[in-house]
């Protein structure tokens, strides 16, 4: 956690804060305080209704999971908005679909509403979303699958393959909303799925404006631009890097690229 935002938050006497070793943890020993994830819900919501956080202002009514070797098996989770103010993992699936044609690999490419609360208008993975507290990764890529472009529960668990993971730590800028410099490390659960010409992603919530079939050129292409959110960026190097597309022949960063989007982070992150 950033200082600033350990001075901001209202932890009020819900925590123990100790500034020698820079930790803060929830002292549930009151009364009132029934649980962590109580405490830690009680304290983002003041912050909230202090409008402490311009971030909090995306208030999303969704739980992360905070994992930890100290939970002792209980769940303790926080609101999304607000994972990015403690500086814990969060998890997500995302699933690259393509099709192979007489030219070659051709990737389905979304683009994110422009109405989104974080990285309006840019382009993404064809299916992406949060893990929410309890979810299991293959059962929130069939939802999301279905909410975002309209792919059929049958389809997704016939044909998606997983193909491990992608991890980052992410220092947000302005295209995330809210304040600029929280710190987010991220564990990304990786999918492929090959489909025929005749399946069509399209969508089927107000989170994607469009879809596009581009060619593995184009999509290269359009990564070095930067018009990808970042995170997705990560995956579609990755989907490119197993699929032979970017080689240490053709680019003469690669293997600084490949420790890079499988970076170790330095917290629990499992089990889910």
């Amino acid at each position: 956690m950033p200082e600033w935002v350990v001075n901001a938050m209202p932890w009020g006497d819900r925590w123990s804060i100790d500034y020698t070793k820079r930790r803060v943890t929830p002292a549930p020993l009151q009364v009132q305080w029934r649980s962590e994830s109580e405490i830690i819900k009680q304290t983002v919501e003041q912050a909230r209704e202090l409008k402490t956080f311009k971030v909090l202002s995306g208030w999303r009514n969704e739980l992360y999971p905070i994992l930890g070797h100290g939970n002792q098996g209980k769940d303790i989770s926080v609101e999304r908005s607000a994972s990015v103010l403690f500086g814990i993992p969060t998890f997500g699936v995302h699933m690259t679909v393509y099709t192979k044609t007489q030219k070659g690999t051709m990737i389905w490419v979304p683009r994110r509403a422009s109405t989104k609360q974080t990285y309006g208008g840019m382009l993404d993975n064809t299916v992406a979303g949060g893990l929410a507290t309890g979810e299991k990764p293959f059962e929130c890529l069939v939802r999301e699958a279905s909410e975002e472009a309209s792919f059929s529960e049958q389809l997704v668990r016939s044909n998606a393959v997983p193909c491990g993971t992608t991890s980052h730590f992410h220092i947000r800028d302005s295209r995330a909303g809210g304040e600029v410099g929280l710190l987010q490390p991220q564990v990304e659960y990786v999918y492929d799925m090959e489909i025929g010409p005749h399946v069509k992603p399209k969508p089927n919530d107000t989170e994607v404006e469009d879809f596009y079939l581009w060619s593995v050129e184009e999509v290269r292409r359009v990564l070095v631009l930067g018009e990808f959110k970042p995170n997705c960026a990560l995956v579609l190097l990755d989907f490119l890097i197993r699929h032979g597309e970017v080689t240490a022949e053709n680019e003469a960063d690669y293997v600084e690229i490949v420790s890079r989007i499988h970076r170790p982070l330095p917290f629990p992150t499992g089990p889910l």
